[in-house]
């Protein structure tokens, strides 16, 4: 193994939300952004121009991002090369904090023919060279699938939502994601509901976890899509909600999210869940 890429990512200060921080999707921005550099450093660049998806993100917050004028450091390295796959593994750190580890499954993809193709040798000897096969794996967040259970909330993809190859960018499908959580969530009790949406009292949530798997392509049109959100597990201070990203005329899933959500006090620190939101919740659990 080589050692790890390093790459500087910038920060700004539209990254942040409203509880001060770098907002959680903003995350997948930075791994995508020191993806990029990684790749174009070497002999990967030609997969970037011509064809390369984003198959899954597994994403663990450990620590929140805070702007500053520094950089960001990311750390990448590749955990595995397969005949038509790879998947990268990521550090984020801050002032010498770990704030983020992530695992990204990537696939190369020939888009004139719509079908995944397989690494070329100068693309895998890229690869393998940062291969560090000891990677320990993140623990698999599981759901049941929702079949069309979960709150309803329509998302309409905007015009600047594609990338350069038309469909729409991995990073927008957890905009989506984001979307439909604060919709599910702040509705299901008032004690839910997020920092500026005109609750004083609002507890923080925070999230520990979040995991997508992209299935099917999203094109840009201006029918909204459908975000089906579900509670699927309560701990004490912690819900794990799935979601599901549909296109209301076919039924197809476009994507599956689990995200780990977390209550905290003002100063970040888990506290319980408030009993009103617990109670509300519990009737909207979807288990199997």
């Amino acid at each position: 193994m080589t050692g790890v890429f390093v790459a500087d990512v910038q920060l700004r200060w539209t990254d942040l939300d409203a509880q001060g921080h770098v907002n959680n999707v903003m995350v997948a921005d930075y791994l995508q952004q020191a993806r990029a550099e990684f790749m174009l450093s070497g002999d990967a660049g030609e997969m970037i121009e011509d064809g390369l998806v984003v198959v899954a993100h597994q994403i663990s917050y450990r620590n929140p991002i805070h702007y500053s004028d520094d950089p960001l450091r990311a750390e990448l390295w590749v955990a595995e090369v397969g005949a038509a796959r790879l998947v990268i593994a990521y550090r984020l750190i801050q002032d010498d904090s770990l704030c983020v580890e992530a695992r990204t499954v990537l696939c190369p993809y020939d888009f004139e023919r719509m079908v995944p193709r397989r690494l070329t040798r100068r693309e895998r000897g890229f690869f393998t060279a940062w291969l560090d096969e000891n990677t320990a794996p993140l623990p698999e967040l599981v759901a049941p699938e929702l079949a069309g259970r979960g709150k309803i909330t329509p998302v309409q993809v905007r015009w600047s939502d594609p990338d350069r190859y038309q469909h729409v960018n991995n990073v927008r499908y957890l905009d989506y994601v984001l979307a439909g959580r604060v919709d599910m969530t702040s509705h299901a009790d008032p004690s839910m509901a997020r920092v500026a949406m005109g609750n004083a009292d609002a507890a923080r949530w925070l999230i520990a976890r979040q995991d997508i798997d992209y299935l099917v392509q999203m094109m840009f049109r201006l029918e909204p899509f459908h975000v089906l959100t579900a509670p699927v597990h309560l701990g004490t201070s912690s819900i794990v909600l799935a979601t599901e990203i549909v296109d209301p005329d076919d039924g197809i899933v476009h994507a599956k999210a689990r995200t780990v959500l977390v209550c905290a006090d003002e100063a970040g620190h888990k506290r319980p869940l408030p009993d009103a939101a617990r109670a509300a919740l519990e009737k909207l659990l979807t288990t199997q």
